[in-house]
């Protein structure tokens, strides 16, 4: 069987579980299956599969049609130009996650610490932007340090990082130039609401903060309360936002004493980062 008979089958039964862009998700589980780039599989849609290779499409667009995230299925996420390792333990990065890098690299730093640092994808980026830089990522899941630090590996920042298992800063020592953050933020009546991809498999400690009161601000409460002591002065914290929640972020940072507090829109012109400054 042709490669592209196979792909169009793949379209069909993904279009019948009613996937939003079934098309552009079976050609990414098809370069997957050839293990092919995805700019490569156009000249390979004439050429033969394998029985071996029928099975792994058929696989990922069954996986697929039960809403199982791309980036789980084929392990990795291409994020601000550079390939991560994806797993169910970590959060897949999204494009609009580029609004935080775009904003960290803005101005210079030094020493940057990474809150939740999940897949390590902000902190490796980062790292990978700025050569002279090091950092620190946390989390509180061993599962995902291990994900991160495999990604710092094969980015190769990881001389230049180090990973701690710590409730946000509960572990950190010293101070920063740059702290970011992709906390938790779904509030406790959003859950019901996320698309089954989010809902069903990302892990739920990356999705609602501990004690969420409803309104999903209990990670930025944390952050605010213990992000400030280890701001170097005119330090800079940088944390991604849910809908609507950047004003009461940037009165938290103001109660936490940081100043210059603003909002940075993404592409899409939502708010989707605060920003603000240690004195």
């Amino acid at each position: 069987m042709q490669a592209q008979v196979l792909l169009a089958e793949g379209v069909a039964a993904l279009r019948a579980a009613g996937i939003e862009g079934a098309a552009r998700d079976a050609r990414w589980l098809m370069a997957h299956a050839l293990d092919l780039g995805l700019d490569r599989l156009t000249l390979a849609l004439q050429d033969p599969v394998t029985e071996a290779q029928a099975a792994r499409f058929q696989a990922a667009i069954a996986a697929r049609a039960h809403r199982q995230p791309v980036a789980q299925i084929t392990g990795q996420r291409l994020f601000w130009g550079r390939l991560f390792r994806v797993t169910p333990d970590v959060l897949d990065p999204r494009p609009e996650t580029e609004t935080l890098i775009a904003t960290a690299l803005e101005q210079p730093f030094g020493r940057v610490l990474d809150l939740g640092t999940g897949s390590g994808a902000i902190l490796a980026t980062l790292l990978a932007e700025c050569p002279e830089a090091t950092g620190t990522g946390v989390d509180l899941s061993p599962a995902a340090l291990g994900v991160a630090q495999g990604n710092a590996q094969v980015l190769g920042v990881a001389p230049r990082v180090s990973f701690l298992h710590s409730d946000w800063c509960a572990g950190v020592s010293g101070q920063f130039d740059l702290i970011v953050s992709n906390p938790p933020y779904i509030g406790a009546g959003e859950i019901a609401d996320l698309a089954p991809e989010t809902r069903d498999w990302e892990p739920r400690m990356a999705l609602v903060p501990e004690g969420c009161d409803g309104t999903g601000l209990a990670a930025y409460r944390a952050i605010a309360a213990q992000a400030p002591a280890h701001l170097a002065p005119g330090g800079r914290l940088i944390v991604e936002l849910g809908l609507g929640q950047g004003p009461a972020v940037l009165a938290l940072f103001a109660q936490a004493g940081l100043t210059s507090g603003r909002l940075v829109d993404d592409l899409t012109g939502r708010a989707r980062v605060a920003l603000a400054y240690s004195p």
